[in-house]
């Protein structure tokens, strides 16, 4: 049986997915078709025809969870750190709230708790692909501030840039101590348990393979043509968001997602969700 599944070209999710890809672990069975996108585009597609597997913002779950069911695993988590905001060196906006930010899109995680943590702004769309056209944004005038995700938020001092705030601090704080869900894979309900319940394993196996053979999923990485080509920053990179919370979130994980979501929908900006996981009866 074919399963496709849409990720992200980031280094996380690549690690995530090498050995799936390369076929070092056991797929049950399964063949895995998988295709990249970034991260907006990856969240529409699962609001539209949508991969088996897709990889979404947490924030934009609710919009998909009729036909999508979110993995313990698979997850980008931040224990005090995440996004962050950034300027020109010495061209700080007065305030954040009210300024123009450029965004990665308006149906990322980053994007809703950014609005959490300043209130309302202008966001400016600024696609990720390629990164470097945020920093463009920033040096024309376009925008005072740019919201960086992905590679961005490591290589922004190169930029001529500083760092304003950092919403997965922001969120820690505020939320006494709970970790920051940035993003996760889904699967579609309609494969069934038993099928749902392979892939389950199949990528589980895969997030496995790639932390026990992390040096050489690394050299797999920037053999690739990753944008981080420095081995030291895609260390750091996967240190930060392919760790043992991308083999597992946790409860409280599960936790910070029901947290994310409500107060989301408390403000409005996404439906009411019953969060359920795969392999789990009911709402985390």
């Amino acid at each position: 049986m074919r399963v496709t599944a849409a990720i992200s070209p980031d280094p996380d999710d690549l690690f995530m997915f090498r050995a799936l890809i390369e076929g070092l672990v056991d797929t049950r069975g399964l063949e895995f078709d998988v295709v990249t996108a970034d991260t907006d585009a990856l969240n529409r597609m699962a609001a539209g025809e949508g991969a088996d597997i897709n990889a979404i913002s947490i924030a934009h779950y609710p919009k998909v969870a009729e036909h999508y069911q979110l993995f313990r695993h698979g997850a980008s988590v931040g224990r005090g750190y995440g996004p962050a905001v950034v300027c020109l060196h010495g061209q700080a906006p007065e305030t954040l709230a009210g300024a123009r930010i450029a965004v990665p899109g308006l149906t990322t995680t980053a994007w809703m708790v950014l609005r959490m943590a300043i209130g309302e702004f202008e966001a400016v769309v600024t696609p990720i692909v390629p990164y470097s056209r945020t920093f463009e944004a920033l040096r024309s005038g376009l925008v005072e501030a740019a919201l960086l995700i992905h590679e961005g938020r490591l290589t922004y001092p190169d930029e001529g840039c500083e760092l304003l705030l950092d919403i997965g601090e922001a969120w820690q704080g505020w939320t006494g101590g709970l970790p920051l869900p940035l993003g996760g894979n889904v699967v579609r309900r309609s494969l069934g348990p038993e099928v749902v319940g392979r892939i389950d394993g199949a990528v589980r196996d895969s997030i496995a393979h790639a932390l026990a053979h992390r040096e050489a999923a690394m050299d797999w990485l920037l053999a690739r043509g990753v944008t981080l080509q420095s081995r030291d920053r895609l260390d750091r990179y996967l240190g930060m968001y392919a760790n043992a919370d991308t083999l597992d979130m946790g409860d409280d994980g599960c936790a910070a997602v029901r947290r994310l979501l409500d107060l989301g929908a408390q403000r409005g900006w996404v439906p009411a969700t019953n969060v359920d996981f795969v392999g789990e009866h009911g709402p985390c």
